[in-house]
């Protein structure tokens, strides 16, 4: 619960900022990163948005399946991302397929 109530106040910050920007003729910079369509796309950009812009991930470069799987648990043990265990799997095989350099170490 204390999980949602953060993420629905940052939410709020954030819309504020906008709305405030744009009344106050602030046109703010808009930069679009795409994703690799494939399996577990839709839930990894769930998990991953929620709390910053797909450009963190690409900037990782191509990594191992061992350096994923560790960059997600930092997410969620560090960061507290509200990813439950079972869904780790799925974030970490969607990113060693398309932002993975073949290595499992």
């Amino acid at each position: 619960m204390k999980r949602k109530i953060v993420t629905t106040a940052a939410l709020l910050v954030i819309a504020s900022q906008s709305t405030f920007a744009e009344h106050k003729g602030i046109k703010l910079p808009h930069m679009e990163f795409p994703m690799a369509k494939g399996e577990g796309m839709y839930a990894t950009k769930g998990m991953c948005n929620m709390c910053h812009s797909w450009g963190y991930t690409i900037n990782q470069g191509k990594q191992s399946k061992a350096f994923w799987r560790k960059k997600v648990r930092k997410m969620i043990d560090v960061f507290h991302a509200p990813i439950k265990d079972e869904d780790v799997e799925v974030a970490v095989t969607y990113l060693f397929a398309h932002y993975g350099n073949g290595k499992e170490e």
